[in-house]
């Protein structure tokens, strides 16, 4: 993995740990989930969840709901604990990490909320400007506004700067979601119900914008949604949570192959 040492954030130490989670092809695991256990009262919610997740690989965590796909994300970005287990991030222990840890890996995570969660006062440009000016108040006012003007190109928003959330259709809110993620340059992109609330073609508009940022950026994303046709669009690989364990985890075709009864339920489930 390269570091960008203009960044101060990129040269953080746990940036610098992650040589341990190389392969002898160079890939960094960016996202290592271990035997990660998590209940809240009575309800065990995760179950011994693991798996990996390399740069330019795309995880897809289906699951009916309650199984635990919200809880995972939060494990991750460390927003809450395991009860057993651990979250590995770009080589930091989340659960382990002081709050300067915290903000380093983070700050290397680009988030596309499920309904884009744009912030309806700012335009579209300050909306994906706000990540810049927070965590990078060294870069110039023309620097922002032209790497802004760059993410909108490449989310297909070019000339839709001043206007507000508010007066553009839900699938353009969340390509600036998407643009805004991308804003850092993240080695991790997250993404919650990408499609959620979109008619079929914009579904379909969306996970082809994703797989093309993905190709170009070689992230490693994690992707929690109901929305198989998506998943399946998008993922290189698909987890399916069940009574907080992965039933399966392999490509779409795994699953169709599978003998397991929950999966061939979950994936027939509309026909």
């Amino acid at each position: 993995m390269q570091v960008n040492s203009d960044n101060p954030a990129a040269l953080t130490p746990a940036v610098l740990t992650q040589a341990r989670h190389k392969d002898a092809e160079g890939f960094v695991d960016a996202i290592v989930i271990d035997d990660v256990h998590k209940s809240f009262g009575e309800q065990k919610v995760l179950d011994g969840v693991s798996f990996t997740i390399r740069r330019g690989e795309t995880m897809a965590v289906l699951g009916r709901s309650g199984t635990g796909k919200s809880v995972l994300l939060r494990i991750i970005v460390g927003l809450q604990k395991p009860d057993q287990g651990a979250a590995t991030i770009l080589g930091q222990n989340m659960a382990e990490a002081t709050p300067d840890q915290l903000r380093a890996v983070r700050v290397q995570m680009g988030f596309l909320f499920q309904h884009a969660a744009l912030y309806d006062s700012l335009t579209v440009e300050e909306n994906v400007a706000f990540p810049l000016i927070h965590h990078r108040p060294d870069i110039a006012k023309a620097e922002v506004h032209d790497r802004v003007e760059m993410l909108l190109k490449e989310v297909g928003l070019e000339g839709h700067l001043n206007k507000m959330p508010s007066n553009i259709s839900g699938g353009m809110q969340k390509r600036v979601g998407l643009a805004r993620a991308l804003a850092l340059d993240p080695v991790i992109l997250m993404l919650d119900e990408p499609t959620a609330g979109l008619d079929p073609i914009g579904s379909g508009e969306i996970d082809e914008l994703i797989v093309k940022l993905q190709q170009e950026h070689q992230m490693a994303s994690i992707v929690v949604t109901h929305d198989l046709i998506s998943a399946r669009s998008i993922s290189t690989r698909i987890a399916l949570l069940d009574k907080g364990k992965i039933v399966i985890e392999g490509s779409f075709e795994d699953l169709q192959k599978s003998d397991e009864p929950f999966v061939s339920k979950f994936l027939h489930r509309d026909s």
